[in-house]
């Protein structure tokens, strides 16, 4: 495992590396991580892919050291997913390359899923699916109404987030709370270390909660990233692979069984039993797997 940095424009991002990434006959996998995490998520599946033929770059997202603070301040998703197309082509990808994202990395990569502008062959999403599929329909919407109660507990921290300074001073206490309830029985230690080394300050804190301060400010979005701006609550282009950790402590599981019909042809759904909301930490074994057989089918090496 190496480290190489970008640089985007409004922002470096400093990605773990696995495999030859100058090798340009190798496919490109971009592996995008969530909160309260940091690009070790990985460590399990970028030395899968890379023995699997890929060129891993799983990159430290905007805010979270060493990657640096962007210029423009924006943490809104249509800025995440200008990270992703502008990592594409910073190291070289072709229409071979495929895109994991987990928690926050997974909105990413639903978003860039749903965008006419998107340049990977195969997309997986890990733990949250597209909010396009989230929605009621007519059909299931006493199935829909049943899993509100339980998930507006379970999102209680979306709210504290919105709180100024508190989080920040509380965030050692909120994250470590959150590892706990959202994949139970697992041990965080060595991931809690890595994310205390990517927020190592009171600016990168802020930032990490920035994600979450950012959504309901869409007016205050930079005018280069208006064009992904609609894309990333818009219906899915590319085939999806869903995986989802039955013990999830952060979104009810019974979300996905409501969504595999609403996304494009050659998607897939699937519950991961024994894991939570980290189930790539929890069962890399069943994740690994799954996601290579996907990458097979739907964009070969």
């Amino acid at each position: 495992m190496n480290q190489r940095t970008a640089d985007l424009g409004p922002v470096a991002l400093t990605s773990l590396i696995w495999g030859d990434v100058d090798d340009r006959d190798r496919p490109l996998a971009v592996l995008v991580h969530g909160f309260p995490d940091t690009a070790h998520t990985w460590r399990h599946l970028g030395p899968a892919l890379a023995g699997a033929g890929y060129r891993v770059v799983a990159p430290f997202t905007r805010g979270y050291a060493p990657s640096g603070i962007p210029d423009d301040g924006s943490y809104h998703v249509p800025a995440l997913m200008h990270d992703v197309l502008g990592l594409h082509r910073a190291y070289g990808g072709d229409h071979r390359a495929v895109l994991v994202g987990h928690d926050w990395g997974a909105i990413t990569a639903n978003g860039v899923a749903a965008s006419p502008a998107a340049p990977f062959g195969a997309i997986v999403s890990l733990s949250v699916p597209p909010f396009s599929v989230m929605s009621p329909r007519r059909d299931d919407l006493r199935h829909w109404l049943r899993i509100l109660p339980r998930q507006a507990g379970l999102s209680w921290y979306t709210l504290f987030n919105q709180l100024p300074r508190l989080p920040e001073q509380r965030f050692d206490a909120l994250v470590a709370h959150l590892w706990r309830r959202w994949s139970p029985g697992y041990d965080a230690t060595d991931d809690l270390a890595h994310l205390a080394a990517a927020v190592p300050d009171d600016a990168h804190k802020a930032a990490a909660i920035g994600y979450y301060r950012a959504q309901p400010r869409i007016r205050q979005l930079p005018e280069r990233y208006r064009s992904l701006a609609r894309d990333w609550t818009r219906e899915l282009r590319v085939p999806l692979l869903y995986l989802h950790g039955a013990d999830d402590g952060c979104l009810d599981v019974r979300w996905a069984g409501r969504i595999g019909d609403r996304l494009p042809a050659g998607s897939r759904v699937a519950v991961v039993d024994g894991a939570g909301h980290f189930l790539q930490l929890e069962r890399p074994d069943v994740v690994n797997a799954r996601i290579l057989d996907h990458f097979r089918e739907g964009a070969q090496p």
